[in-house]
């Protein structure tokens, strides 16, 4: 039975006020509500299960990582492994069947937009149930990502984008995911000779290199999901499993030149959303903001043993921090509250400080910010679910969706992660392009 308007409206009020001290039960319980009204939109196939990004059009399907039924499986893990309900176990292994029955039908290879986000997701399920099939489709994956290899310049490349989203960048990130999980040189292989294309590609400026997204694409968005921040990384991470210097000193150019472009002052980082026309545009979460892009610091920090670039990390904390976020809305901050571009990309960036630095303001942040993404929810007796956003520029198209970066997914493992903390439990799922 629905509750009453005045429950919610009570409920609204009140869970700002009362989540900062509130018992990691809460954050769990909100995401077993996430995945009842996730669990509601399922669509039985030949194969298994699947879950529609929009759950009001049940026939549009889709395998990404990004929107689709990738991430539901993987918060489904998530969920089994803070709770023991086998029935979320058997539903994420449903997932994975249907995953692996889509594989010869996805042309992409990306690690958000196609076949590498897919592999991620299986070996995910096989690390959970040592169910060999599941390994086996993560070689599989491997072996598709090295014949659709083509070999260009110093390396190879599977696309025209070098990003984190559907490029080299995260497709070598998947693939240095795979090397360890599979201990197979094939996959390491492939994500070195990546790393030597990008290499090649990357465009002298401001004493450091940055990267293009796409040749054929004007503007530069440096930040993480489609920029300089994150193919950085990504060569930081080459450079982590080889020992050869020439992928740290990639890594390094790209963070001298996002430091010449940093907007530095009041001691905060903030990166300008695009160039030429976004300098003044300057986004705060996972895709073009700091909760993204201090990944890098991070990264560069544990490959270098250099404290210098903790204080970076801090840098990007205070720029948020000062934003006035959650309660103001910023031309970089809108109507959103997912992992990809809003709030629980943020609380998962403090919370992962907190857990670097054990600074309380941290936590207190990460806090403060879910407290008001829960309050953004919208609960009935289907279950809890955030009707918002995705795009920016077009504030009026509101959609609740199921997936993990714009969708109840990835706001339920980011809930799941906070009660991990509180409850002093270990997540289970770490996305490749995470260094926490």
């Amino acid at each position: 039975m629905a509750r009453p308007m005045g429950v919610l409206l009570l409920l609204a009020i009140v869970a700002p006020l009362c989540a900062l001290s509130a018992p990691a039960s809460t954050y769990r319980d909100a995401a077993i509500e996430a995945a009842r009204w996730i669990r509601r939109a399922a669509v039985t196939t030949r194969a298994g299960l699947t879950w529609p990004p929009d759950p009001a059009h049940p026939d549009a399907t889709d395998a990404t990582l990004y929107t689709g039924a990738p991430g539901v499986v993987l918060f489904l893990l998530e969920l089994h492994a803070a709770t023991g309900d086998p029935d979320y176990l058997d539903e994420a292994k449903r997932g994975a069947d249907d995953l692996i029955a889509r594989l010869p039908q996805q042309e992409h290879s990306g690690l958000y937009t196609g076949i590498s986000g897919i592999g991620f997701t299986l070996g995910e399920v096989h690390r959970a149930t040592r169910d060999p099939r599941y390994r086996d489709a993560l070689r599989t994956v491997v072996r598709t990502l090295e014949t659709r290899a083509r070999r260009v310049g110093a390396g190879v490349q599977w696309n025209d984008v070098t990003d984190v989203i559907g490029g080299s960048a995260g497709i070598g990130l998947f693939l240095l995911y795979a090397s360890d999980a599979l201990e197979d040189p094939t996959a390491g292989s492939l994500a070195v000779q990546a790393a030597d294309r990008l290499l090649e590609l990357g465009i002298p400026e401001h004493g450091g290199l940055h990267w293009a997204m796409d040749p054929q694409f004007p503007r530069r968005m440096p930040n993480f999901s489609h920029g300089t921040a994150g193919v950085a990384y990504f060569l930081a991470g080459v450079y982590d499993d080889t020992k050869k210097r020439k992928y740290l000193d990639g890594a390094l150019a790209g963070a001298r030149y996002l430091q010449a472009i940093a907007k530095t002052e009041g001691d905060i980082c903030l990166i300008p959303h695009n160039q030429p026309d976004g300098l003044d545009l300057f986004y705060l979460g996972w895709c073009h903001g700091p909760a993204g892009t201090a990944r890098l610091w991070y990264r560069l920090s544990q490959s270098t043993g250099d404290a210098t670039w903790m204080d970076w990390m801090a840098r990007s904390a205070r720029a948020l921090q000062q934003s006035g976020i959650p309660d103001a809305r910023t031309p970089g901050f809108w109507n959103n509250v997912s992992q990809c571009c809003g709030s629980a990309g943020v609380a998962q960036f403090f919370l992962d400080l907190h857990g670097i630095t054990r600074k309380p303001e941290y936590l207190d942040f990460a806090r403060r910010m879910t407290a008001d993404l829960l309050a953004r929810g919208m609960r009935d007796e289907r279950g809890l679910r955030w009707v918002q956003a995705e795009h920016r520029v077009r504030p009026e198209l509101l959609v609740a969706q199921t997936g993990y970066m714009q969708g109840a997914a990835g706001i339920g493992m980011w809930l799941l992660r906070l009660d991990a903390a509180e409850r002093g439990r270990k997540p289970l799922v770490s996305f490749p392009d995470s260094p926490y």
